[in-house]
C-alpha cells in the first residue's frame, strides 16, 4: 500500500524517537598547516600494489589482548574525565605501581544502562571488533574486564583531543588540512571494509588526534562485522545518516553508508558545518532525502566533485561502494598524494598539540568529577557480558 510522504516521515519519526533521545543527550553532554604531496602517481597497477601492501591481517586469534580475569578497577589510579556519554564516561588512568607511569584511557560503562537501552549487542560487538583490528589510524584497545556494575575497556591514551574541538576552534579547515585528515581516515575505512566491518558512526567527535597530530578513529559502538554484506539496524548520527538508512529497506544496507558519511565529513571539515542541517532530526532527514547540496563559493572544485560522488543517493554510482573504497583514493582530489607516506605517518601534520607531559589532558573539555553511582546488574543478567 502506498503511503504519503507525510505519513512516511510520521512513521519514521516514531521509529527514531529512542535513537534521537539517546544521541541528543550524548551530544549535549559531550559539547557542555599544509599536506605535503609528491609527484602524481595514479596508475591502477601502482595503487593496487599499494592497497595490497597496506592491508594488515587480523590477528589469528581475533584479539590484540585477551580479556582479563584478574584486572579490577582498584588496580588503577584514576584522573581526569576525558568524555561522558549515555552509559558512563572515559577516564584517564594509570596502573598502580607501574614504573613506566604509562597513561591510558579507561571507558567505564554501566551495565544497567546498557541493558535498559537495549544496547548489549552493540557493546559486545564493539569489544569484539576492537580486539580484532590493528591499524595506525584506529585507536588500540589494550584490555577489557568487568565487575558487577561496569564493563571496562582500556585504550591507549590519545592526547590531542577530538577533531570536533579542533574544527570548532578553527571554524573550518583549509583544503590542504582537510585533505591531510581525509587521507588517514580513508585508509582506515578501506582497512575496515577489507575485513567486512562497517563503521556506521563517522563524525568529528569520533576522530581523535594523537600527540604527533595524526588521526585515530574511536568509538566502535555502532560498528558491525557483516556476515552477509547487509545489516538492518537503524543507528548513527542524524546529520551523517545515509538515505538508504533513513528510507529503510527489506534488503538492508551495507558499507555504502560509510562512504556517504565520508562525504558529509569532508564537507563539514571544509565548510565548518554539515551539508544537511535542521534544528530537529526529522528536518535533517527530509533534507537528506531531498539531496540538495549548497557549496560555499570558496570550495575547491575537486573537493566538490568528490563530495558529490560520495553523496550520490544511487548506490550503483556512489563512489567507493563497489570496490571497498579503492576508487575513492583514485579520485582527482587526492592526485599527487603519496599513500605509502600517509600510511607510514611520514607527512608532517598541520597541527600538533602542545603538551606539558604524558598526563596532560588540556586538549579535552573539562568535566566535573562524577558523583553518580551505579547499581549492580542482577545476577541472572550478568551472562549478557560473559565475553568481557
Amino acid at each position: 500500500m502506498q503511503i504519503s510522504e507525510e505519513q512516511f516521515f510520521e512513521q519514521f519519526q516514531i521509529k527514531l524517537i529512542q535513537l534521537a533521545k539517546i544521541k541528543q543527550r550524548e551530544e549535549q553532554q559531550n559539547r557542555n598547516g599544509d599536506i605535503q604531496q609528491s609527484e602524481p602517481f595514479v596508475e591502477d597497477d601502482l595503487i593496487s600494489e599499494f592497497n595490497h601492501l597496506i592491508e594488515i591481517p587480523l590477528n589469528q586469534q581475533g584479539k590484540i589482548q585477551t580479556k582479563s580475569d584478574t584486572m579490577k578497577i582498584s588496580d588503577f589510579e584514576i584522573f581526569a574525565t576525558l568524555g561522558t556519554g549515555t552509559f558512563g564516561r572515559v577516564r584517564q588512568v594509570k596502573l598502580k605501581g607501574d614504573t613506566n607511569k604509562e597513561i591510558f584511557a579507561l571507558k567505564m560503562l554501566k551495565k544497567t544502562e546498557i541493558v535498559r537501552l537495549n544496547q548489549v549487542e552493540h557493546i559486545n560487538s564493539e569489544k569484539k571488533i576492537l580486539q580484532s583490528v590493528k591499524h595506525p589510524f584506529i585507536v588500540q584497545m589494550k584490555q577489557s574486564f568487568q565487575d558487577d556494575k561496569y564493563i571496562y575497556m582500556l585504550f591507549e591514551y590519545i592526547q590531542g583531543g577530538e577533531l570536533f574541538s579542533r574544527l570548532r576552534k578553527e571554524g573550518r579547515f583549509s583544503n590542504d588540512v582537510g585533505l591531510f585528515y581525509t587521507c588517514q581516515i580513508l585508509l582506515a575505512l578501506q582497512y575496515l571494509h577489507q575485513h567486512d566491518i562497517v563503521y556506521r558512526d563517522l563524525k568529528p567527535e569520533n576522530l581523535l588526534i594523537d600527540k604527533e597530530g595524526n588521526i585515530k578513529i574511536t568509538d566502535f559502538g555502532f560498528a558491525k562485522k557483516l556476515d552477509n554484506d547487509r545489516t538492518f539496524t537503524l543507528c548513527g548520527t542524524p546529520e551523517y545518516l545515509a538515505p538508504e538508512i533513513i528510507k529503510g529497506s527489506r534488503v538492508g544496507y551495507g558499507k555504502s553508508v560509510d562512504w556517504w558519511a565520508l562525504g558529509i565529513l569532508v564537507f563539514e571539515m571544509l565548510s565548518g558545518y554539515p551539508p544537511f542541517y535542521d534544528n530537529e532530526p526529522i528536518g535533517i532527514y527530509k533534507k537528506i532525502i531531498a539531496g540538495i547540496i549548497e557549496f560555499p563559493r570558496f570550495f575547491d572544485n575537486k573537493a566538490k566533485d568528490l563530495i558529490r560522488k560520495l553523496l550520490n543517493p544511487d548506490l550503483n554510482y556512489r563512489l567507493g561502494v563497489h570496490d571497498k573504497g579503492q576508487s575513492v583514493s583514485k579520485h582527482k582530489w587526492f592526485r599527487g598524494v603519496d599513500w605509502e607516506s600517509v600510511f607510514n605517518k611520514d607527512i608532517p601534520a598541520p597541527w600538533t598539540p602542545q603538551l606539558r607531559n604524558e598526563q596532560d589532558a588540556s586538549c579535552f573539555e573539562k568535566y566535573p568529577d562524577s558523583q553518580e553511582g551505579a547499581r549492580s546488574l542482577p545476577r541472572d543478567l550478568q551472562h549478557l557480558f560473559e565475553d568481557f
